[in-house]
C-alpha cells in the first residue's frame, strides 16, 4: 500500500493567507493579579524569616533545631513569590481549570456557598453545647449533604469516625483540650 504524495504547493489563495514572517505575533498579556500574589508570598515569608529569627535557642544538643523549619518555610515562601514575579513577567499565566464535570461558564452557586455557611456558622454555635465529637459528625454530614450526598447514615458514621478520632488525636495525643460537651465524662 502506498501512501498519497503531499504536493509542495500551497493551496488555497495565496491572496488571502499571509506569509508566515508578515504575521505580527499576538501581544503578551500579562495578569497582573499574580504580582500580587507574588507580593504576598514574599511578605509572608518574609514575616515568617523575622518570626524565626525571634526564637529562642535552647535545645542546643540536637543536630536539627526547631527553629530550622520556620527558616525553610519563610526561605521557600520568598523563593516562590519571586519564581512567581519572574514567571509573570515572562509572560506565563495559569490555566484554567479543566475537569470533566466542571462548567466554567456557570457562575457561582450562591445557594451551595450559604448553606455550607449555615452549616459552619451551626458547628460553630454548637460546639461549646455538644461537643466537637458530635458537631464535627454533624458538619460532615451536612456539608456532604449538601454538596450533593443523600445517605445520610454513612456520612454520619463517617463523620462520627473522622470528629471521635480527632478529638482523641487532639486530647489526649497533643494534649490539647477540645470541648467535649455533653459527652464530657464519657470521652
Amino acid at each position: 500500500m502506498t501512501t498519497p504524495r503531499r504536493s509542495s504547493l500551497p493551496t488555497g489563495d495565496s491572496a488571502t493567507t499571509p506569509h508566515p514572517s508578515t504575521t505580527t505575533p499576538p501581544a503578551t498579556v500579562i495578569d497582573k493579579a499574580q504580582y500580587g500574589l507574588a507580593a504576598f508570598l514574599v511578605l509572608a515569608g518574609g514575616y515568617v524569616l523575622y518570626d524565626a529569627s525571634t526564637l529562642d535557642r535552647a535545645f542546643a544538643d540536637q543536630p536539627v533545631q526547631p527553629y530550622a523549619l520556620p527558616f525553610l518555610v519563610g526561605g521557600a515562601l520568598v523563593l516562590l513569590g519571586v519564581l512567581l514575579a519572574i514567571a509573570t513577567a515572562r509572560g506565563d499565566r495559569p490555566e484554567a481549570e479543566e475537569g470533566e464535570d466542571i462548567d466554567l461558564s456557570q457562575g457561582t452557586d450562591l445557594r451551595t456557598i450559604g448553606l455550607l455557611v449555615g452549616v459552619l456558622v451551626a458547628n460553630l454555635l454548637l460546639i461549646d453545647w455538644l461537643g466537637w465529637a458530635i458537631t464535627g459528625a454533624l458538619l460532615f454530614a451536612g456539608t456532604t449533604y449538601v454538596l450533593g450526598s443523600r445517605t445520610w447514615v454513612r456520612n454520619l458514621a463517617i463523620g462520627a469516625a473522622l470528629s471521635f478520632g480527632s478529638w482523641y488525636g487532639f486530647y489526649v495525643g497533643l494534649g490539647l483540650p477540645i470541648p467535649a460537651g455533653i459527652l464530657d465524662g464519657v470521652l
